[in-house]
C-alpha cells in the first residue's frame, strides 16, 4: 500500500495567560492508502487535537507532517446540519463555499444520497430526520468536496447504542465504496476494533503513543459481523488494558 500520510514526533502546547499545558508530548504514525485507522485514549488525552491539527484548525508546536497531494475533509462531532437548509443545500455548502458548486458535483451529491438512502429526503429538512439520518447528510456532506483523507471525530458519540451500530454500518460501507481513506477518532473500543484496520491507543495527556495494533480477523467483513469474531474479545481487552480504564 502506499504511504500518504507520515506524522513524526507531533508536539502541542496551549497556552494561556498563566500557564503552559502540554497535550500531545510525542505522535508518531503513518496512513497508507485505503486504510482505516481508529484513535482511542483516556478522556482528555488530545484524539480530537490530532485531527485539529490535520485538519488545520490549529497549528501544531513541533514535529513534522508530511502528506502526498491530497485533500483532507474533517467531519466534526456534532453534525452541524442547517435547520433552515433542506437535506441537499446542507451538503453542497463546502462545494458553494470552495466555489465548486458545478453541475458534475451537485450531480455526484444526488448521486450519494440516492445510493445510501436518503434520496426520498432530498428536499426535507434536518429537523425531520433520525439522528442517524443525520449523520449520514453529515457524511455525504463531507464527501461532497471529493477529500482523499476523511477525519472523523466521535461520529456515533451522540447516538444510541442501536443507532450507534447501525451508523458505524453505513459509515464503513460508504467508504469503502467510495475508496476513502479515514482517521477516526473514538472513545468506543468496539467501535474502532471493528472498523478498522488498526487501532491506536493513546496514553493519558500529555499523550505518546502507547500502542498500535493491527486488526486480524478470521472474516473481515461489517462492523457487526466483526463483532462476532472469535479475536475481537481479544482485541479489546488488550485495548481496555491499555487505556487503563479501572482507574
Amino acid at each position: 500500500m502506499k504511504k500518504v500520510l507520515e506524522i513524526s514526533n507531533l508536539k502541542k502546547y496551549y497556552h494561556t495567560m498563566s500557564e503552559e499545558t502540554l497535550a500531545l508530548k510525542d505522535i508518531s504514525f503513518d496512513l497508507y492508502e485505503g486504510e482505516f485507522i481508529s484513535i482511542v485514549g483516556p478522556s482528555g488525552c488530545g484524539k480530537s487535537t490530532i485531527l485539529s491539527i490535520l485538519s488545520g484548525l490549529i497549528e501544531k508546536s513541533s514535529g513534522t507532517i508530511k502528506m502526498e497531494d491530497k485533500t483532507i475533509a474533517y467531519m466534526l462531532q456534532n453534525d452541524s446540519l442547517l435547520p433552515f437548509l433542506t437535506i441537499l443545500d446542507n451538503c453542497l455548502i463546502g462545494l458553494k463555499v470552495t466555489k465548486n458548486l458545478t453541475k458534475e458535483n451537485k450531480d455526484y451529491v444526488i448521486h450519494l444520497l440516492n445510493t445510501y438512502g436518503l434520496g426520498d429526503f432530498i428536499n426535507n429538512y434536518p429537523s425531520s430526520l433520525s439522528g442517524g439520518m443525520r449523520q449520514r447528510v453529515a457524511l455525504i456532506r463531507t464527501l461532497a468536496v471529493k477529500p482523499d483523507i476523511l477525519l472523523l471525530d466521535e461520529a456515533t458519540s451522540a447516538l444510541d447504542y442501536q443507532s450507534s451500530l447501525a451508523i458505524s454500518e453505513d459509515i464503513y460501507k460508504i467508504i469503502k465504496n467510495e475508496k476513502k481513506t479515514l482517521i477516526m477518532v473514538t472513545h468506543d473500543i468496539g467501535l474502532a476494533i471493528s472498523m478498522s484496520d488498526r487501532v491506536i491507543v493513546l496514553t493519558k495527556r500529555p499523550s505518546e503513543v502507547k500502542n498500535i495494533y493491527q486488526i486480524e480477523l478470521d472474516n473481515k467483513s461489517t462492523p457487526i459481523n466483526n463483532r462476532k469474531d472469535k479475536n475481537f474479545s481479544k482485541y479489546y481487552e488488550m485495548i481496555w488494558r491499555d487505556l487503563d480504564v479501572h482507574v
